[in-house]
């Protein structure tokens, strides 16, 4: 089996590569920014033409959320029109798909965990480009697999977590805010359901939800991250109107899981545990 990923160097992405080398019944392609630049769509299909993949895990994405709003022209071109390229090849080659996309296609008025048919209304530019391309992917390709997720972190990259830890390693008080609620995202978690899914015997295409069991803020999570690196700043909640970004946020984005785990029976651990192991490993 040919599998080819994209975002090589993002969490995601590195995450899949440390697993996938320990298969050797794969073939694996990483292709980063460089080998793949997503941003110049017309090249997109020739590119992937000369790998010839079985499975093309599409990891990469413009995710800088509140540059977005300045730059939406580059965020549509990267996050809509190429994962609608990159559909379009695969239907043509009878490639499987399943590409990464996110809980900001909703718009955070919910009070109970979201399911994957619920109703999508981005707040923001890089929220609306990612729907776009869900749209475009199930357009062309409806066979594909779109795995949404949120507060993705890693031992890899820039994330929360590694902020977090370097803030309260500066300060000796900080601010986080105790009003968005959701559950973060181990992207070895998430690299690990993907590949078990790619190993399923059955192929079942459609929209599904994944991120750590639990709910918490994101205040919630950085006393998490204090403790267990026994840390000494002190936190602050604080409600967002105190912190104003350029891009707004979901207020309430928890993903509801219990499809990919009855359709696969993937794990999907806890988020606390998960932190954990992440931070056992940083």
């Amino acid at each position: 089996m040919k599998i080819l990923v994209t975002g090589a160097n993002g969490q995601l992405g590195s995450e899949l590569h440390d697993i996938l080398q320990k298969h050797s019944d794969k073939e694996c392609f990483f292709l980063d920014r460089k080998q793949l630049p997503l941003d110049q769509t017309a090249i997109i299909q020739d590119i992937l033409a000369m790998y010839h993949p079985d499975v093309i895990i599409h990891a990469a994405a413009y995710t800088a959320v509140d540059k977005a709003e300045n730059e939406p022209d580059l965020a549509d071109r990267i996050n809509h029109l190429a994962s609608e390229e990159i559909a379009q090849y695969c239907r043509l080659n009878e490639t499987k798909l399943i590409a990464v996309s996110t809980d900001y296609v909703f718009d955070g008025n919910s009070d109970t965990p979201l399911k994957e048919d619920a109703p999508v209304a981005p707040i923001n530019v890089y929220g609306e480009s990612k729907l776009k391309g869900e749209h475009a992917i199930m357009k062309w390709h409806p066979e594909s697999i779109i795995i949404r997720t949120s507060w993705v972190y890693s031992t890899y990259g820039n994330n929360f977590v590694k902020t977090m830890i370097r803030l309260m390693t500066e300060r000796d008080e900080i601010s986080v805010i105790n009003d968005q609620i959701g559950s973060p995202t181990y992207a070895k978690d998430l690299a690990q359901a993907i590949v078990d899914i790619v190993d399923s015997e059955d192929w079942v295409g459609g929209i599904y939800h994944y991120s750590n069991e639990g709910e918490i803020s994101w205040y919630d999570f950085a006393a998490a991250i204090k403790e267990v690196k026994g840390l000494a700043s002190m936190i602050h909640p604080i409600p967002t109107a105190q912190y104003p970004t350029p891009a707004k946020r979901p207020r309430y984005s928890l993903l509801d899981k219990s499809k990919i785990h009855r359709t696969f029976g993937v794990e999907v651990p806890d988020w606390r545990e998960s932190l954990e192991k992440m931070l056992g490993i940083l």
